[in-house]
């Protein structure tokens, strides 16, 4: 019996480091964007995950408009988005 509780306690051991070194952090990231693409609104400075960097000028249910020039506006999905764009990045 003792080597069954041996094995038991490895695999629940690597299963907890498994949880908190990979599925934990990816849990945390995905609410963190989901928080984002909620919270965004019209004059939001915003980078896409292809590069684009835009100014929000209107907000749709699944997409949002981006002023990326001068009379130039691209309509992208919402979960295109990144980040938001910092100041030191302007």
């Amino acid at each position: 019996m003792s080597g069954w509780s041996g094995t038991i306690i490895y695999f629940v051991f690597i299963f907890a480091v498994f949880y908190l070194v990979l599925i934990r952090p990816q849990q945390k990231r995905q609410k963190q964007h989901r928080d984002l693409i909620s919270s965004l609104k019209a004059n939001d400075d915003v980078i896409t995950a292809g590069g684009i960097l835009g100014t929000i000028t209107r907000v749709k249910d699944n997409s949002v408009w981006l002023k990326v020039a001068d009379k130039v506006e691209i309509e992208v999905l919402k979960s295109s988005i990144g980040s938001l764009q910092s100041d030191e990045q302007k």
